[in-house]
């Protein structure tokens, strides 16, 4: 696990991304919560394949990950997605991380609104890597 120096929270790429609305956590509370998506993603795909399947070079591994993805996206029911696969969820917009995306899609359309309003166009909705990098300076 890699952890980060002390003070790390002070250097300036955490003011670059608060100035742009992302938010930080390094404190370790919640960890749990935070990884737990992970962690049931990575025990699924240990006990439905590698364990079932023992691959025995690195390129076997790499083919059947790429295979079992795909399966696990397009075709595998997942209970907590009303047994619908992500592919299904993603496409129609629906289930548990799609209101958060609804949230996101029209608090982004409102901003562009009222910024073509004012500017006459419309805004590029993006930051560039160079434009973070030059703000660190």
């Amino acid at each position: 696990m890699q952890r980060f120096p002390k003070g790390y929270r002070a250097t300036p790429i955490t003011g670059v991304l608060k100035t742009h609305g992302i938010t930080i956590s390094m404190d370790g509370r919640g960890r749990a919560l935070d990884n737990i998506f992970v962690e049931r993603l990575w025990r699924s795909v240990k006990h439905e394949d590698v364990y079932l399947k023992g691959y025995a070079t690195l390129p076997e591994l790499l083919l059947g990950l790429t295979e079992y993805f795909v399966f696990y996206n397009t075709e595998r029911m997942h209970q907590s997605l009303d047994y619908r696969t992500p592919d299904e969820v993603y496409r129609t917009a629906s289930g548990g991380g799609a209101s958060i995306v609804d949230k996101f899609t029209a608090r982004k359309e409102n901003h562009q609104e009222k910024t073509e309003s004012k500017t006459g166009a419309a805004p590029c909705s993006c930051v560039s890597k160079a434009t973070l990098l030059n703000s660190m300076h």
